[in-house]
């Protein structure tokens, strides 16, 4: 499963948000319709697959259980962490305290980030965009320059 591209989306007045045809094919709908939203960083939620949701878990899991930062994250990712399912029309319903945690009110931006789903008020998504993508090539030589690293143990 690969999820890309950015999409504009508006919620309706039940929190309800048209998820792009590209991303529901790419999550198997209409025979895969069962999700999760969680918040994600940056303000974002995240919306994951049952699949990736246990990969995180497995990667937790691996972690000290002693460690404050991991107890705390758990608590708060699990503790808000909810099944989101795509309905026949293919629209999800955010809930509403999600919403609020993220800022989402009316317009949102859907983008595919891999293995996930995240939605963004669009304001926060448009600042994001526009302190970020002037350093995309600095990013890149340095996210390339890592995993490159990680290939070859260095």
């Amino acid at each position: 499963m690969l999820l890309t591209g950015s999409y504009r989306r508006t919620l309706d007045d039940k929190l309800r948000l048209a998820i792009p045809k590209q991303l529901r094919e790419a999550l198997g709908f209409p025979g895969k319709t069962s999700l999760f939203i969680a918040p994600g960083t940056d303000r974002a939620l995240a919306i994951y697959s049952a699949a990736v949701l246990e990969q995180i878990g497995s990667s937790l899991g691996r972690l000290s259980q002693a460690a404050k930062e991991t107890r705390a994250f758990s608590r708060l990712f699990y503790a808000q962490a909810q099944p989101a399912d795509i309905d026949r029309q293919g629209r999800l319903r955010v809930p509403p305290e999600l919403a609020k945690l993220s800022g989402l009110i009316t317009e949102v931006v859907v983008i595919g980030v891999r293995d996930r789903i995240e939605l963004w008020d669009s304001a926060t998504w448009d600042k994001f965009l526009n302190q970020t993508q002037p350093t995309y090539d600095d990013l890149a030589e340095s996210v390339f320059r890592d995993a490159s690293a990680d290939h070859t143990g260095t």
